[in-house]
């Protein structure tokens, strides 16, 4: 299961019912945190969600409406006692860009791991699961992120036996072992069937459209997507400023086949977002308003997926 929370839904300022950018995934006993705007630290306080576990941080871009809330938070989790490395992953400049915001935050006792992205798709194996970056179109260079959860296939005896698979050996090479015996290398292909569908999450702020979204948000549970502009005269801003309306979002969602679209970051003209998602649902039915505190929880196929 991957818990999701969209801790804030704004863009350029916040304001008093909508925080700047973040989001944050809970998995396995880690947390993910793409993007730190002003309010992130209130928003998992607002959501009970604990700090401490928070072990990467991904950054789509360095405006401030994207970072200006991780000084804050480094002292944060300096106070919650962690001594773990954090990992912070985002486009190439990271490292100076965070190190100059820790001026105000010199002081921690962990270390941070600095992963620069320079091409236009990179991956990250982090926490249990795949992170995989991707470049997107606004006016200073900014990632999106795809967040994937494998699943192996079923278990399959008939395929153990064909194989000569001893049955003690079974329950290790479900769990992922590999068992080196004098005279065979035991691997779990050797007793599951075919890989099957696992979860998966994209994220992407302030872009136009491009293709690499497409296809990297392509079949996703969730595709979360900002949503700058909803009203059809905007059109033309959103093209010189490089954001994207409403509409576009749900276009690329109905192209990417994804499961549901989720709305974020609005501009702050937009002060009534709900008037404009009729037009976006007769593009993909499935398109949803973020707010604030939304949440949701992605399952396997087979069980259940719950939003709040």
């Amino acid at each position: 299961m991957l818990e999701l929370c969209l801790l804030g839904c704004g863009g350029m300022m916040p304001l008093p019912n909508r925080k700047l950018t973040s989001l944050m995934a809970r998995y396995n006993g880690s947390s993910i945190l793409i993007d730190c705007g002003e309010g992130t630290q209130v928003a998992i306080r607002e959501q009970g969600w604990s700090f401490k576990p928070i072990d990467v941080i991904c950054f789509t871009h360095f405006h401030a409406d994207h970072i200006s809330g991780l000084p804050g938070l480094l002292l944060t989790l300096g106070n919650a006692q962690r001594e773990e490395p954090l990992l912070m992953v985002g486009p190439r400049g990271l490292e100076r860009v965070v190190n100059s915001l820790r001026v105000i935050a010199p002081d921690l006792p962990f270390s941070i791991e600095f992963r620069e992205l320079a091409e236009r798709e990179e991956t990250v194996e982090a926490c249990g699961l795949r992170i995989r970056a991707f470049r997107v179109n606004h006016n200073v260079v900014c990632y999106g992120y795809s967040l994937e959860i494998d699943r192996a296939g079923k278990f399959d005896p008939d395929k153990a036996k064909a194989n000569r698979v001893e049955m003690k050996y079974w329950s290790r090479l479900q769990k992922g072992e590999t068992i080196e015996l004098p005279d065979r290398i035991l691997t779990g292909d050797l007793v599951l069937g075919p890989a099957r569908k696992g979860i998966k999450c994209t994220y992407t702020t302030d872009t136009r459209p491009t293709n690499l979204i497409r296809q990297n948000a392509f079949r996703s549970d969730l595709f979360i997507c900002e949503g700058m502009y909803g009203e059809p005269d905007k059109q033309d801003k959103a093209r010189e400023y490089k954001h994207m309306t409403f509409r576009e979002a749900a276009s690329i969602a109905r192209d990417a086949q994804v499961g549901k679209l989720w709305l974020t970051h609005y501009s702050p003209s937009l002060v009534r977002p709900e008037d404009y998602l009729k037009d976006a649902r007769k593009i993909f039915p499935e398109t949803w308003l973020g707010k604030d505190g939304k949440t949701t929880e992605l399952h396997f196929e087979e069980e259940q997926t719950h939003d709040e």
